[in-house]
């Protein structure tokens, strides 16, 4: 239940609950087909992907909260880390935040990525897989990403989902099965 605080509104927190709602309905879709609807985001490198990929690929798809953050530059370096594995494993790693491409861009350079971020500043995939979640920070409520990562099969099939995931160590967790495919 929603704590109603002095300083909000009833219609507020109704609002709040409607955009829940619209989420669970979101990821109900998705896990019950348990596939993703082809998609075409704006990404780094002024490139245009696929969801799911066009070139036969498998897809881990990565969210995160915010660029430049510590938990999102972690995994980053991580992901970044093990591309070339991930690549001979016949799979593209893409981050995903609501950061604009210009905060992308300089997050990639700044720490030498080698992945491509995707900006999902509408929240259409994030909405799509759900990711949107009420989080609290600093006693206040918001809706924010929570951390997240798919496999996608070049069919568009979900293989893995890993939900709330700490980030040290994910890449290596996410490398393990796609090997295992």
């Amino acid at each position: 239940m929603i704590d109603v605080s002095n300083d909000r509104k009833i219609s507020d927190v109704l609002h709040i609950n409607d955009k829940m709602n619209a989420f669970n309905l979101n990821h109900e879709i998705i896990s019950y087909m348990n596939k993703v609807n082809p998609t075409t985001c704006v990404a780094t490198s002024n490139q245009n992907i696929n969801i799911p990929d066009g070139q036969g690929r498998n897809i881990v798809l990565y969210f995160y909260p915010k660029d430049d953050t510590p938990g999102c530059t972690i995994e980053g370096n991580d992901f970044t880390r093990l591309n070339d594995v991930f690549a001979e494993n016949n799979s593209v790693i893409y981050g995903v935040s609501r950061d604009s491409i210009a905060s992308h861009e300089k997050f990639i350079n700044k720490f030498n990525y080698t992945i491509d971020l995707i900006s999902d500043e509408d929240e259409s995939l994030c909405k799509q897989f759900d990711v949107l979640k009420l989080k609290k920070m600093y006693g206040k409520e918001h809706i924010g990403i929570v951390r997240s990562t798919f496999v996608i099969s070049p069919d568009g099939d979900i293989l893995k989902q890993w939900d709330k995931v700490k980030a040290d160590g994910h890449a290596e967790e996410v490398l393990d099965f796609v090997k295992a495919l």
